[in-house]
């Protein structure tokens, strides 16, 4: 099966989109796409994030579109109904990971501790998030868990910004950081597009 990291083909951000309506997701993952982003996470937090999926495929066909948030099997069925390229959790649990397993899309499985990390890795999951970031040890946390864990990559994601990305992807196991920072909601509301590509291309540069 193809890993998430090979969808990402380089790209170092993981942006989130969390949308009130399908349209808003279109607009937004628009603006991602004009920045030369090939690949988003619509998080489901919304009642209109599954119709967003389907929406942003077929507006935006040349975006792998993932879901994130998925929390029990019933949401991952949901997920790859609505199309899903990938599948991204907040946390692990052993019935998750069961069905995580049987996923026929890339997964990246949330973990916050070692324990986690272990569960995670002993289901086959070698990329993981790290969520919510900063309140799970950050930066240090992954530095300390490298050499323990050696096969294990990640995408951290919750407290990653403009000011300390750089800190995660200075890491040799990390792929990629994970936000919002680069759609807040108030650009949303305002509809300022250009905000979004502009906060995109920033964010995805080396």
């Amino acid at each position: 099966m193809t890993r998430f990291s090979e969808l990402m083909s380089g790209q170092t951000l993981l942006p989130l989109i969390q949308a009130d309506t399908a349209e808003q997701g279109v607009n937004i993952a628009k603006a991602m796409a004009a920045a030369g982003l090939g690949l988003v996470e619509v998080v489901l937090r919304t009642d209109a994030s599954l119709a967003a999926i389907k929406a942003i495929k077929e507006a935006v066909p040349s975006l792998k579109v993932g879901a994130g948030t998925v929390i029990n099997a019933e949401i991952l069925q949901q997920a790859l109904d609505a199309g899903s390229d990938f599948i991204v959790t907040p946390a692990v649990s052993p019935s998750l990971l069961a069905a995580l397993k049987e996923c026929p899309v890339p997964v990246v499985p949330g973990v916050s501790n070692t324990a986690d990390i272990l569960l995670a890795l002993e289901a086959g999951f070698t990329e993981q998030k790290l969520f919510p970031a900063s309140l799970s040890g950050g930066a240090p946390f992954l530095k300390a868990v490298s050499t323990v864990f050696q096969s294990v990559s990640f995408c951290p994601t919750g407290g990653v910004n403009a000011q300390n990305k750089h800190e995660y992807l200075a890491l040799d196991n990390v792929i990629a950081v994970g936000g919002t920072w680069i759609a807040p909601k108030e650009w949303v509301e305002q509809e300022n597009w250009q905000a979004i590509t502009d906060a995109c291309v920033e964010a995805n540069k080396a």
